[in-house]
């Protein structure tokens, strides 16, 4: 959407792990370099990625050759329901939107639910970013819930009959 006050939506993306959300939670923040796909990284093959556990802390990824390439600052740090960031993952910070990540008990485990705003801050690019980050978010987290769903127990039902 453009014109004049015109807002592009927040992007929402939800999904169920079979975890707890203390292990859902500590999952995305403290082992991400087990499930965040290389392709979606500065680097290409990062050596560590890293979130600074605090509020006021640096989201990076190391690169073979010890830099620090920079992904966003830690708005808020609630662990195990949620954290808020800066994100400017791939651009510059001046084109940082805002995302949260939350962590909510269900019967099944834990509805993970990721919040993007701020895509009108980046004008007419808002739209297209908005929808490009909506494509990619589904192959970043696959790797994420297939690993936290690795022990999630066999229900027949879920399969239909022979």
């Amino acid at each position: 959407m453009t014109g004049e006050g015109a807002t592009v939506p927040p992007l929402v993306v939800e999904f169920e792990v079979a975890a707890s959300p203390e292990a859902a939670f500590d999952m995305w923040v403290s082992r991400p370099g087990l499930w965040w796909p290389p392709g979606h990284t500065i680097s290409r093959g990062p050596e560590a990625i890293v979130f600074e556990p605090r509020t006021g802390g640096r989201m990076y990824e190391r690169d073979a050759e010890g830099a620090e390439l920079a992904w966003g600052e830690v708005l808020e740090w609630e662990r195990p329901t949620r954290f808020r960031c800066r994100w400017h993952h791939f651009f510059p910070p001046a084109e940082a939107t805002t995302l949260e990540v939350a962590f909510a008990p269900t019967a099944g485990g834990t509805l993970v639910r990721l919040v993007q705003t701020g895509w009108d801050a980046l004008g007419d690019q808002g739209p297209v970013r908005r929808e490009r980050t909506h494509l990619n978010w589904p192959s970043v987290t696959d790797a994420y819930r297939r690993l936290l769903d690795q022990d999630r127990p066999h229900d027949p039902d879920e399969e239909g009959s022979p």
